[in-house]
């Protein structure tokens, strides 16, 4: 066969009038034989992109068997000039096949690092560059005058309404531009070698027109006479790994630029728009409709008058700028004006929908399967759990084997970051058998069970291997504790074993108070409502028993001399254990050297005043501290000769969780009303917000009768005086008549 029996068709990735262009150009040529820029191991593959089931964006997936995290993405769109080559050849009888490095060689050799990429990402045709290389089409857009190369691109290829021979003109401009370069780097060489020696491969065995489709930046390359002893010479000794291949569903958004993998289409809803009304008079119309149908679902009037000011200012845009017809641009410039009233920044209210769109793949049901992926499904069909992209609720009852099943299977697949499912209950249901959910399946998670392959076959096994190296990794025994408590909630008997080991060891050295406090909560979640999962808790009560103990040992030392921050901090870890603490009910051994650590902040004279309030508190709560008691520290600590800001510090952390006592308890109301009225008016209107934090916790019920205790002998409110939540009016003048009651002018408090 004559070496112009093969055609050359440079086309740009997922360029919409490249793919319309090489259509219309294998339809003239009619090869036998269609040769794709692609991993040839994945040949086999490439016809399933034609199967009715097949629904774009799709991406194909390979990933070396030893290493799955170092998976590659070829991506395809509806639009992708490959994707349609390949419908062209299968409905048309022709072979088809992938020419580029196979994906098992892609893995460049240690000193080729700098050069390659690894197949992660494919260079565009609008940029079609090794990363060493400068940007051809940006080069040919800058000679006609252009400011960048995505308009002229536009112009010329994707809105030009009478290209011509444009393959023909593409490959001359890519051999004059190539003619510039220096030496390519060893890995781009490689690439373009085992194209060649293919492309020889298959004229020998085909009789009949050939045609390739590649990115533009290769055609010069692909056309030119090498010695086939110097194409071999430069894959010899490539490094080969055995490597696993599927399809995986894709979204339009991963297909955008700076979304996951790379593609290069910096607006997949505006490429689909422009291949979808390839040929039409009116696809700038309807663009703009599209826009209005966006805005007005959003509640924004848009008139047919201003959707025909808009379009007759695109095109008189669109001639000012010498273009062929109105592009992305002009429309967009003219939207702003005519339908956003020139508001630039309303253009976001459109933008994620119209340019990165909601488009998701679907693969056929018989497509070869990464492991993870099959065990999946098959977890899904035994739990009866199909996969669906709209959100709908999900209550399991942990009591029926399937119920747990199907718990354990999403806490699984979380810890793998499939977030398939969300716990929507999480820390309000707590004791009982029963777990809420919200379920919605995003096709990206295909792609994250692939890159969790590294950790096991299984969604079981690559849990625990996940889990297990985040427990390793771990720096802190409440981040270590919490691992934990995820292993023993999702069933990872591995993942427990080796957390539980680690838990003590950590535990062992850890001093630090803020640390220890913070492991509290989840291990005592895990004992007290392990039996709903049947979990052994002996050997983690012990474990807890020690923390509680070095906790309250640990704490008079945390509490000193605090800035607010810390302060802060501390009190809500407090907070925290101390109610984790009473959910277990440890022995009365472990309880008394808690509340000993809470007595000792309290009496402790560098306590910051918030901690020690805190402190007092709990122990108020708890019954070690007797109301006659709590009301004469609260007389003592906000008597006039405490600083204001102590007092105001031990204030609010005594109260801040327990505004509700004051109704009800009247010494503390009374050593509170004491404090009060010993404060000027300055003071006193310094102090409204912290008096307005510590009450922002009672509901307007509790405001009322707060307000009937403060007033006494009245036991009602003034006439017209409703307290509200967020303030307001009425709450300002109730403040105004409460300033000179709480001074004693018009009562006794």
């Amino acid at each position: 066969m004559a070496l112009n029996d093969v055609s050359y068709f440079g086309i740009r990735h997922h360029g919409p009038g490249s793919a319309d262009s090489l259509v219309q150009a294998l339809q003239e040529l009619k090869p036998v034989a269609v040769l794709i820029e692609g991993p040839a191991d994945a040949s086999a593959l490439l016809p399933l992109l034609a199967r009715p089931e097949m629904q774009p964006p799709v991406a194909l997936l390979c990933y070396p068997e030893d290493d799955p995290a170092s998976t590659s993405f070829w991506p395809f769109a509806e639009f992708s000039p490959e994707y349609q080559a390949a419908l062209w050849a299968v409905g048309n009888n022709a072979a088809l096949r992938f020419i580029d490095l196979p994906s098992s060689a892609r893995a460049a050799p240690v000193d080729d690092a700098e050069n390659a990429d690894a197949g992660e990402e494919e260079p565009s045709a609008g940029n079609e560059t090794a990363p060493h290389l400068r940007d051809p089409i940006g080069t040919l857009a800058q000679a006609a005058g252009y400011e960048d190369g995505e308009s002229w691109w536009s112009d010329i290829i994707e809105q030009n309404p009478q290209p011509g021979p444009i393959f023909a003109a593409i490959s001359d401009a890519m051999t004059t531009l190539r003619d510039g370069e220096g030496p390519l780097a060893a890995f781009e060489a490689r690439r373009e070698a085992h194209m060649r020696l293919e492309i020889t491969a298959a004229r020998k065995e085909f009789e009949g027109p050939v045609a390739v489709v590649c990115g533009a930046w290769h055609v010069p390359a692909l056309q030119a006479t090498r010695p086939q002893k110097e194409d071999q010479a430069l894959l010899k000794g490539l490094a080969r790994r055995k490597s696993m291949m599927t399809w995986a569903p894709w979204t339009g958004p991963r297909l955008a630029l700076g979304f996951g993998y790379g593609a290069g289409v910096v607006a997949p809803g505006w490429c689909k728009h422009l291949w979808r009304t390839r040929g039409r008079h009116d696809a700038a119309t309807l663009w703009l409709a599209m826009i209005a149908a966006v805005l007005r679902a959003k509640g924004h009037m848009v008139s047919t008058a201003s959707l025909i000011e808009a379009e007759r200012l695109a095109r008189t845009l669109a001639a000012i700028r010498e273009r062929p017809k109105p592009g992305f641009e002009e429309l967009r410039d003219a939207a702003i004006a005519a339908l956003f009233n020139g508001e630039a920044l309303l253009w976001a209210l459109v933008e994620a929908e119209l340019l990165l769109g909601a488009d998701v793949g679907e693969i056929p049901p018989d497509t070869p399967l990464a492991p993870l992926i099959e065990d999946l499904q098959r977890n899904q069909k035994t739990a009866r759990l199909k996969p669906e992209a709209l959100e709908r609720e999900l209550s399991v009852d942990l009591r029926s084997e399937s119920g747990l099943f199907r718990s354990t299977l999403l806490h699984r697949l979380n810890v793998l970051g499939v977030h398939w499912g969300k716990l929507t209950d999480s820390g309000r249901s707590r004791g009982t058998f029963r777990e809420r959910w919200m379920l919605s399946w995003e096709p990206e998670y295909a792609v994250r069970l692939v890159e969790n392959l590294v950790y096991g076959p299984t969604i079981e096994k690559a849990a625990n291997g996940r889990l297990i190296q985040m427990i390793g990794a771990a720096t802190s025994l409440d981040a270590m504790a919490a691992l934990v408590q995820g292993a023993i909630t999702a069933n990872l008997s591995e993942a427990s074993a080796a957390g539980l080991v680690a838990l003590e060891e950590r535990a062992a050295r850890s001093s630090e108070c803020l640390e220890i406090l913070a492991s509290v909560p989840p291990l005592a979640d895990i004992i007290r409502y392990g039996e709903a999962r049947k979990t052994q808790t002996v050997r983690l009560s012990g474990l807890l028993e020690r923390l509680i103990i070095e906790g309250g040992i640990a704490l008079a030392y945390a509490a000193r001399d605090l800035d607010a921050q810390a302060s802060t901090t501390l009190v809500g870890a407090m907070r925290k254990a101390d109610e984790a603490i009473s959910l277990v009910e440890p022995g009365q051994d472990v309880l008394d050297a808690w509340r000993n650590g809470l007595a000792a902040v309290l009496d402790g004279s560098r306590s910051t005043a918030l901690v020690a309030g805190c402190a007092a508190h709990l122990l108020y709560e708890a019954g070690h501290l007797s109301a006659d008691a709590a009301t004469g520290l609260i007389a003592r600590r906000l008597s006039p000769g405490t600083p204001v800001a102590e007092a105001a510090g031990f204030f609010e952390g005594f109260f801040s969780t327990a505004g509700q006592r004051l109704i009800y308890d009247e010494g503390l109301r009374g050593a509170v009303d004491a404090w009060l009225k010993s404060l000027d008016e300055d003071a006193f209107i310094a102090h409204l917000p912290l008096l307005r934090r510590v009450f922002s916790h009672l509901d307007a019920m509790e405001r009322r009768r707060l307000i009937e205790a403060v007033l006494g002998r009245a036991r009602r409110l003034p006439a017209g005086l409703t307290p509200t939540p967020d303030g307001g009016e009425a709450w300002r003048r109730h403040l105004e008549r409460l300033g000179p009651l709480l001074m004693g002018e018009n009562g006794d408090g």
